[in-house]
């Protein structure tokens, strides 16, 4: 409805629009971290009455004349990305590129180039999509994006299959991970936790967890993570004397467009120009995470940036032949791998959830997440 406010409210229920769509009745839905740049009023073009939530899945309800690869009554998890699953990017795995999902690309052009694809809850930049913090939901494209759980897998091990978990991953994939690596991650919120656990899963040999909060601390370190605080430590000097002086092989920035810095100067530059939208976004973990790197590694980038940032280190990433990838996830290329990951016992995605509230209890769960209040990682919602 605003700047830091949401309603639940009635709106009237989805409906088909186009003979690939879906209707899904959601069973369970996420806050994701993506979500509070929406309510922090950091991502333009947000409307009132938006519906938000870009993590959730449900049952299919009804299905368009084109759907062939669903029926009435399937259990799925839908991708937060929307891909058509025939253009160029999607042939090449690219989904969350796709040129043809977001009916609004005109107004992403302008901020970014050329337009990624829609997104489910996330501004009109992006579609302006109703998202999944609801009763029911219209998929696009059901033929291409949602996976089928088939088997008694209940919503907490397979609802992050929708973002954070194949995100994660994707941060971690991007980092050539090799046997012995030192991986540092910025960020032990949910997506920091999958990709310190993704990390872990791919052969690293220590990931080192970067963080102010205790809590998402304490979690990094139950699932074998190093870590460091950030307000208490010289972050590269710290990763300097962790690594014998030649620093991370791979630095993954699960942080994004809110970072925070412990020096008041610097926090406040950056802070300072967003109020006056010379800068978009606060880029202390990218900055940090880049000129921590060792020479020759990579810096993976699945935090969420939405515009432009400032002092951006070209010398350091240059000169040092340093790496940066970065994309939204393409959920769709990673879901068959990770249900059978989950399947096989590897991981259980449920690890990351604090808070379980119901449908109707979202803004408490809102202003709970931003608070970082009962030590609040993930809130899952029931409608």
């Amino acid at each position: 409805m605003g700047r830091s406010h949401v309603e639940v409210r009635d709106v009237p229920d989805p409906r088909i629009l186009n003979s690939r769509d879906a209707i899904v009745r959601i069973t369970s839905t996420a806050i994701c971290g993506s979500d509070l740049h929406l309510y922090n009023g950091f991502i333009p073009t947000m409307k009132k009455g938006d519906v938000l939530g870009h993590e959730f899945m449900g049952e299919v309800v009804e299905t368009g004349p084109d759907v062939t690869g669903l029926r009435v009554g399937d259990r799925v998890v839908v991708p937060f990305p929307i891909a058509c699953g025939g253009c160029d990017a999607c042939e090449h795995g690219l989904f969350s590129v796709c040129e043809n999902s977001n009916p609004n690309a005109g107004v992403a052009e302008k901020v970014m180039g050329y337009s990624p694809a829609g997104i489910f809850g996330y501004s009109h930049m992006l579609g302006g999509f109703p998202g999944g913090q609801a009763e029911y939901a219209r998929v696009p494209f059901a033929d291409v994006g949602p996976i089928r759980i088939d088997d008694g897998l209940p919503d907490e091990q397979v609802l992050f299959l929708s973002d954070i978990f194949p995100t994660g991953w994707m941060g971690a994939e991007m980092c050539d991970i090799a046997p012995g690596d030192v991986i540092a991650v910025w960020g032990a919120g949910p997506v920091g936790q999958f990709a310190i656990a993704s990390a872990f899963l791919m052969g690293a040999s220590r990931v080192i967890a970067i963080d102010r909060l205790p809590y998402r601390l304490r979690k990094a370190e139950s699932t074998g993570a190093e870590v460091l605080d950030y307000e208490r430590a010289d972050v590269r000097e710290a990763l300097r004397d962790m690594t014998a002086g030649r620093g991370p092989d791979a630095c993954i920035d699960a942080v994004g467009v809110e970072a925070h810095h412990p020096a008041p100067l610097m926090y406040g530059y950056d802070r300072a120009k967003q109020a006056a939208r010379v800068e978009t976004d606060r880029p202390f973990a990218l900055r940090e995470a880049i000129m921590a790197c060792r020479n020759g590694g990579v810096v993976a980038v699945v935090g969420v940036y939405g515009g432009f940032v400032d002092k951006f280190p070209m010398g350091s990433l240059m000169n040092r032949s340093i790496t940066l990838r970065g994309a939204q996830c393409h959920v769709h290329r990673y879901l068959r791998l990770l249900l059978d990951r989950i399947r096989a016992g590897d991981i259980d995605p449920g690890f990351v959830i604090s808070h379980r509230m119901r449908l109707e209890d979202a803004p408490r769960g809102y202003e709970m997440f931003r608070q970082k209040e009962d030590d609040c990682l993930k809130v899952v919602l029931t409608p």
